[in-house]
């Protein structure tokens, strides 16, 4: 991945990395098809590991109609960019030209597949309901299971990037 321009605002701690993915409730996913580019928001389940004490390995779940421009995307071209942020706000200045805001946010780009193995569709739909509802009593019912696709994204680069406010 390109080397980031404002590289004292990175995330370099592997700690406030796993803070942005939990805190994030949104993960913004880029493909392309035939009509183009374009942007559909998720909601999302994650596995974070560390590869070998050094690097972080990255997973996302999410789940889809069995139909539709994404749906068909995502199986005829498996690469995908992908974005979260949180941490909104305003950083007010004595003039508008001084004004910012803080931030924090993940980007990232990987392969995205669907999952077809039942065990591990199960594990992704877990995921992403302890990510989106962690108190929530999980009850999955046999004929939603299948009447929805889950997506595995394998994330193969991705950096942070943080702005703090005052």
């Amino acid at each position: 991945m390109r080397k980031m321009r404002l590289w004292k605002r990175e995330i370099n701690d592997k700690g406030e990395m796993m803070s942005v993915m939990e805190e994030c409730q949104v993960l913004r996913i880029a493909a392309q098809d035939e009509e183009g580019m374009f942007i559909v928001p998720v909601n999302y389940g994650y596995e974070c590991r560390e590869d070998d004490g050094e690097n972080l390995s990255l997973t996302f779940y999410i789940h889809s109609a069995k139909a539709g421009r994404k749906a068909e995307a995502f199986d005829k071209s498996p690469v995908v960019a992908l974005e979260m942020d949180c941490g909104h706000e305003i950083i007010r200045g004595d003039y508008t030209c001084d004004y910012s805001f803080a931030y924090r946010s993940i980007m990232g780009s990987g392969r995205i597949r669907p999952v077809t193995d039942k065990a591990e569709k199960m594990h992704g739909l877990i995921l992403l309901m302890k990510h989106v509802d962690p108190k929530s009593d999980l009850c999955f019912r046999d004929e939603m299971t299948e009447a929805v696709n889950v997506y595995r994204i394998d994330v193969e680069e991705f950096t942070g990037k943080m702005r703090q406010s005052c």
